[in-house]
């Protein structure tokens, strides 16, 4: 059975990455029946760690994983390292003698602990006591009673983490109540609709990224564009050198370079660099999910049973958030660049046939499975092969982002 492991990002108030929390389904075909809690955590550990490879996974970040109430008595945690795990006590977790004696052993032991959906209860102080991080979720909880637990916990000096947080504003909210940790993608939205327009020189990048992308594209003109940008050349060195390749002999020159990655793969590759030009004043983790989502749309392509082009969902995931990227409404943006009539569709009207692709990966990074299952069949993917399309995308991103 395969499992399907997803995360989403927790960032620190310097909106740089603090960790992952990981999500886990087993398989598409029990979407709908719940899972039990313990076999769903044992699993996701068990694949997560022995399997996948937890730096992998989570980039060698925090990894933020649900503990169910037999897990902890159990003393689960102990089994991982401490560095890479921080334990979440689910919020249906009973604080009874055998809980919290387990807890404060795995916090003796130098466990990061964190109690997810936070709402107050006196029963819970020992556990409060014990713990580092509060999560509060920002959709369910009305804001005046968030303003008062983080006046209450303040004595435990604990640290608040924002879960659910999918505007700037309420980020904007929680980073002035004092909050630390922030959990949500409110990174991939525009932050402020601009009425001045795009600087023309980020323009000029977003056509020649177009530009690289088209089928009439010759070799020896990818060539040049590469031969005389200095930068560009360092990169892709660096990136050809990359522990992802795991090449016994390194790449020493650019003209070997691109005949290893041939005539799409520098295209691919011209086209990342110019995104992480446009993107440097924002969050890395809003290139690295662009990067992904670009990755995984042309696997998808590549492993569909519909004839389609593996470029134009390559390009189609690379621009999914070129709103947030440029804080200009995606619809605007469209209007100025020589992109196809499909790519435009997905992303302005989300409908066509390339939006199921988006639509798929979409679903996946946020542990949507009941959206992932519809559109598996929309896409005409054998499902199997989604998890391992997106951990293919992960390593990717991960040895692209830092270029």
């Amino acid at each position: 059975m395969k499992v399907y492991v997803a995360r989403q990002p927790i960032f620190k108030r310097n909106r740089k990455i603090y960790g992952y929390e990981l999500l886990f389904r087993g398989g598409l075909t029990n979407v709908f029946p719940d899972i039990d809690g313990d076999t769903a955590t044992s699993k996701l550990l068990s694949n997560t760690f022995f399997t996948m490879g937890m730096e992998r996974v989570s980039a060698g970040k925090k990894a933020f994983i649900n503990f169910t109430q037999d897990l902890l008595v159990k003393k689960y945690p102990l089994m991982f390292p401490r560095e890479s795990v921080t334990v979440e006590v689910l919020e249906n977790v009973v604080p009874e003698p055998e809980v919290v004696d387990a807890c404060s052993e795995i916090a003796e032991k130098g466990y990061e602990i964190a109690l997810d959906d936070f709402i107050y209860e006196e029963a819970l102080e020992p556990l409060i006591k014990l713990s580092r991080i509060i999560k509060i979720d920002f959709m369910i909880t009305p804001m005046d009673q968030i303003a008062e637990y983080v006046e209450k916990l303040s004595p435990y000096h604990v640290k608040f983490l924002a879960e659910k947080v999918e505007t700037h504003e309420v980020f904007q909210q929680a980073f002035e109540m004092g909050f630390s940790y922030f959990q949500g993608y409110f990174f991939s939205k525009p932050q402020v609709l601009q009425s001045r327009d795009v600087a023309p020189s980020k323009i000029n990048l977003l056509q020649l990224m177009v530009e690289t992308n088209k089928e009439d594209m010759e070799f020896e003109d990818l060539e040049k564009i590469i031969t005389r940008d200095v930068s560009i050349s360092y990169k892709l060195l660096r990136y050809m050198n990359s522990a992802y390749f795991r090449r016994l002999r390194e790449i020493s020159s650019i003209k070997q370079a691109i005949v290893l990655l041939g005539q799409q793969g520098i295209r691919s590759f011209i086209s990342l660099i110019i995104m992480a030009k446009l993107a440097s004043e924002k969050p890395v983790e809003l290139l690295r999910t662009s990067i992904i989502r670009a990755r995984m749309c042309e696997l998808l392509g590549k492993g569909s049973r519909s004839p389609v082009d593996t470029s134009e969902l390559f390009t189609l995931g690379l621009f999914s958030l070129i709103d947030a990227i440029l804080d200009q409404e995606m619809e605007k943006l469209m209007e100025k660049l020589p992109l196809s009539e499909p790519i435009k569709r997905a992303l302005v009207n989300h409908d066509g046939h390339l939006s199921h692709f988006l639509d798929l990966v979409k679903s996946y990074e946020t542990g949507d499975w009941k959206g992932l299952s519809e559109s598996v069949a929309k896409v005409g993917i054998g499902e199997d092969k989604v998890p391992e399309y997106y951990l293919d995308a992960i390593g990717w991103a991960d040895s692209v982002a830092g270029l």
